[in-house]
């Protein structure tokens, strides 16, 4: 399995997956053309790809499906209502295959599991794509460490994982109250060491690598999400960063 990030943050979010003979990408909430440009840096065409898989109804991950689907021939896989809340939005979509929430989706031998998260999207899910024995966690927009999360990261060989904010930031920062309070809240995001918590405790012995995601702009920086992560985690595995700007590394798992 082959994945790199073609962006992740609070400004955006697309992930590219490559399972044996199937291509995927998780989310469309950065243009077609950086997309394209990001996925050709690493040798890759999003004509290649079989679908286009939508996680909640948040802008930063919705707000150019349609021009995957005109752009790049894409089917959109989407919860009914999470269509209903985008559709306004998409231009011009043809081809929806709706899907219920906690149900996998079977592509040519790759199995998507979609995880519902307490994040207060419409319908929010996390993934995890398994596919000749290996698995892959793309678990992000999380609200608080769940379960069945903790779980999951004792399953997976590799995963990107959320690390949204650092507390000193938020509380410091220039956003309203109540913005401060849904972030930290049940309902938001996880922070640094919330994260880095979840990977020390809860990694498996499988896992390769980890791969910190959804960084916000306002409230977090790079240097402290991995600085957070790396200094609980030890040499235990690789962590790398989902950026905020451009195509991640070109991962295997």
């Amino acid at each position: 399995m082959i994945t790199f990030s073609l962006q992740s943050g609070s400004n955006g979010n697309a992930i590219y997956v490559e399972a044996g003979d199937v291509r995927l990408i998780f989310d469309a909430g950065i243009s077609g053309r950086s997309a394209a440009a990001r996925a050709a840096r690493h040798g890759r065409s999003l004509h290649d790809c079989d679908a286009l898989i939508i996680s909640h109804n948040h802008s930063d991950h919705t707000r150019c499906a349609g021009i995957f689907h005109r752009k790049f021939g894409l089917p959109i896989y989407v919860s009914p209502r999470v269509w209903r809340a985008i559709r306004p939005n998409a231009g011009a979509v043809t081809d929806i295959r709706p899907y219920e929430p906690g149900r996998p989706l079977v592509f040519d031998g790759v199995t998507v599991h979609t995880i519902r998260t307490p994040h207060d999207g419409i319908d929010t899910v996390c993934f995890v794509v398994e596919h000749d024995g290996r698995r892959l966690g793309i678990l992000t927009d999380l609200g608080r460490p769940f379960p069945a999360l903790r779980d999951i990261l004792g399953e997976v060989d590799a995963a990107y994982l959320e690390s949204n904010y650092d507390p000193e930031m938020l509380d410091l920062g220039p956003y309203p109250e109540r913005l401060k309070r849904r972030i930290a809240g049940n309902g938001g995001h996880l922070s640094n060491a919330e994260s880095a918590d979840l990977a020390d405790t809860c990694a498996g012995p499988r896992l390769q690598w980890l791969a910190v995601a959804h960084l916000s702009e306002q409230n977090n920086r790079p240097d402290l999400a991995l600085d957070c992560h790396r200094s609980r985690i030890g040499s235990m595995f690789p962590v790398h960063l989902a950026s905020r700007h451009e195509a991640g590394a070109l991962l295997e798992v």
